[in-house]
């Protein structure tokens, strides 16, 4: 049996051990990044193929007929054809829950530094500000707790309910949103646009689709308070970055931490790498990306191989 992992950097292959993934197989190549033209060339007479970002199109599968599972590190299964792969007889995986931890303490590591200015004093006291001062310590920036405050949390998965779970250690009074575009009852949740008018923090886990695509816009923001943070470690295209930094600018909201784009990396540009306020955190992508979460998901990827060979049905998307 042969296996091939075809964009092993975009998980930080220089810290990780594969050796369960290795153990599974007789071969397993490994490369860090796999261009679109070399994707059939690497795969061509492989059984299993492991991939994070990595496109598996109708074409790439018809052509791979010795194919026989795809092994996603990732939960979000939209880069590969999954009718295709039913059609063809090539079961696909993908890995859950692996990184809630990694997300939620980047959620709060945001938050805190903007509620707590930690970003502006950090910088004030490199700037030798502190040597000079008359008092032992400086009180020039805002610094608030989070106790006491309302945390909205849109998305109410694993991520959303892990959020939660902290915001409630912390005193936090946890506000959990309807889903946008439902027209269920969702009994015990708060309409969206009540959480956008109510809460200090907003924090966005839902996943991108027709009806959170552009969630939170120039109207959204509007309703919300202008002491009011807004956290997206979920997708990018959940927020419309110009009408957030126009936001941002004018003190339509107080502050955002945001780890993700619409374009990734942004080759396309986006105006929230423009914006120089202090009010804003942005990350890369990395919310995920704790070592111990890296580490979970590639064992999971290999808890799932070693699930199939045994005929049974771990994590099955198709």
């Amino acid at each position: 049996m042969k296996a091939a992992f075809l964009d092993f950097a975009t998980v930080g292959a220089d810290e990780l051990d594969i050796h369960l993934l290795q153990d599974l197989t007789d071969t397993l190549e490994v490369y860090d990044n796999t261009a679109d033209e070399d994707i059939e060339s690497r795969i061509a007479d492989v059984d299993f193929v492991y991939i994070n970002k990595i496109r598996m199109t109708r074409d790439i599968i018809e052509r791979t007929p010795g194919l026989r599972f795809i092994g996603l590190v990732a939960t979000g299964t939209d880069n590969v054809d999954l009718q295709a792969a039913k059609e063809y007889g090539v079961a696909v995986c993908n890995i859950r829950a692996y990184c809630t931890n990694s997300v939620v303490e980047h959620v709060f590591s945001m938050l805190l530094a903007l509620s707590r200015s930690l970003g502006l004093y950090h910088r004030s006291v490199r700037r030798g500000e502190w040597t000079n001062a008359v008092n032992f310590c400086m009180l020039g920036y805002p610094i608030r707790e989070l106790s006491g405050k309302r945390m909205g949390i849109v998305g109410y998965g694993e991520l959303g309910k892990g959020v939660g779970r902290v915001a409630d250690a912390f005193g936090m009074n946890v506000i959990v949103s309807r889903r946008p575009g439902s027209n269920s009852d969702d009994s015990g949740r708060m309409h969206f646009s009540e959480v956008l008018r109510t809460c200090d923090v907003v924090s966005l886990h839902c996943p991108l689709n027709a009806d959170t695509a552009e969630l939170i816009s120039k109207p959204e923001l509007e309703q919300m308070k202008n002491s009011a943070i807004l956290i997206n470690a979920a997708r990018g295209g959940l927020v419309d970055s110009a009408a957030l930094v126009e936001a941002l600018g004018n003190g339509t909201i107080a502050a955002a931490g945001i780890d993700v784009l619409s374009h990734e990396p942004p080759v396309k540009g986006d105006p929230l790498l423009e914006y120089e306020g202090d009010n804003l955190v942005i990350t890369p992508h990395i919310a995920w990306a704790a070592v111990e979460a890296r580490q979970k998901a590639i064992n999971e990827v290999a808890a799932n191989v070693e699930a199939y060979l045994k005929g049974e049905m771990r994590n099955r998307v198709v």
